[in-house]
């Protein structure tokens, strides 16, 4: 019964995405959410859930838990620094697995593995590939890490890929992403990151303005520091998948499923490669780009989203970014975001997708996998074979 469900969220204290669900849960007749604060996971304080569905939530914009992921990369500002952050928060994933087995009762509605290889797009991306589906065609992998720009333009040349995008393997949120155009010796390269040069050499900032590097020196110091931060497995790299355009605006998607169905969409527009919202660019118009790409188009490419969700079947919700190529015939999934649920004002059958996930959850969702009369099985998304 609903009034008995007590939902344990691990999140930042105050923070959007933790009112947002405590208001959903709220209007569902439950019982407030017990919070767990990020910085007492991260700070080894004792911990224990009580029975019921633990939530995981984001451990972004919060400069106390950033400073205990980054250690020395503590900056909030500083896009290097993601190696380091993603191996302190996939450990303390694992504390939160280790104290959810470790509490009666207690079962995590997204689970750390899940999360963990998706905010590693070195792992993400070829898990999606194995199983049909559709994702830009990789220049990397563990047998051809790309760490330098040396390396990169050699892998382009290879591959005679003249565009790229080249994303480092844990970030966020385009912090990092450049999006790396070559015509003979001229050179482009699109980001947010500002590249500046100190006594201590280059250091990477993040912005929320665009900027353009054309110098070809200036965009290999850039990609030089990416992959020296990337670590050995190097950075991401990806052909271009030239998107959509309506309008004169590169547009993409944010498909939110839930419980194994696509409920919320946003339409992303920008007259740069980068889309993300927090760069100062505009929700489209989702119904334009249904009719622009047709109904048997669209259903396709929403079948693809439940797909690549699938493939993290132990998870509630799943953000899948998804592209429609310049043909309108065409879609790719660019990435997958395990917290890319912050969709504010969208609303699917009534409900936010705080509140889809409240349904889901009073209707009996459980991970694939798991037994107990509240699982269902046409709930459980298993990863397509």
């Amino acid at each position: 019964m609903p009034e008995r469900l007590l939902v344990t969220v691990v999140g930042n204290p105050g923070h959007r995405r933790i009112t947002g669900f405590a208001a959903a849960a709220a209007a569902a007749g439950l019982p407030a959410p017990r919070l767990v604060a990020w910085r007492d996971v991260l700070s080894g304080a004792p911990l224990a859930f009580p029975p019921g569905p633990v939530r995981i939530d984001s451990p972004g914009e919060d400069p106390a838990v950033h400073a205990l992921l980054g250690g020395t990369h503590a900056d909030p500002h500083r896009v290097e620094g993601g190696s380091t952050r993603h191996a302190a928060f996939v450990a303390a994933l694992g504390r939160i697995e280790a104290v959810a087995a470790a509490s009666p009762g207690a079962w995590l509605a997204n689970d750390p593995a899940d999360i963990a290889v998706m905010f590693d797009k070195r792992r993400a991306h070829p898990l999606l590939e194995s199983h049909d589906v559709p994702v830009p065609r990789a220049l990397s992998g563990p047998a051809a890490p790309v760490r330098s720009y040396a390396e990169l333009r050699q892998r382009m040349a290879d591959a005679r890929a003249p565009r790229v995008f080249v994303k480092p393997p844990h970030g966020s949120s385009a912090s990092g992403v450049v999006a790396l155009e070559t015509h003979g010796t001229r050179v482009q390269a699109t980001t947010s990151v500002e590249l500046t040069r100190g006594a201590d050499g280059v250091a990477l900032f993040n912005s929320l303005r665009i900027r353009k590097y054309r110098d070809e020196t200036e965009v290999a110091a850039l990609v030089d520091a990416l992959g020296a931060d990337a670590g050995p497995g190097g950075l991401h790299v990806e052909a271009w998948l030239p998107k959509l355009t309506l309008d004169g605006h590169a547009t993409d998607l944010r498909v939110l499923v839930v419980a194994g169905r696509a409920t919320h969409v946003v339409a992303r527009s920008s007259r740069s490669p980068m889309t993300n919202l927090h760069l100062g660019n505009a929700r489209g118009d989702v119904p334009a780009v249904r009719a622009a790409v047709g109904e048997d188009a669209w259903a396709r490419a929403m079948a693809t989203c439940v797909r690549a969700a699938g493939c993290f079947p132990r998870t509630l919700h799943v953000g899948v970014d998804l592209l429609f190529a310049v043909d309108r015939r065409r879609h790719a999934v660019g990435e997958v975001n395990a917290f890319g649920d912050l969709l504010p004002g969208v609303l699917h059958r009534g409900r936010d997708t705080w509140g889809e996930q409240v349904h889901a959850l009073v209707g009996g969702w459980r991970p694939y996998g798991s037994t107990g009369p509240a699982a269902r099985d046409e709930d459980r998304v298993p990863c397509p074979t």
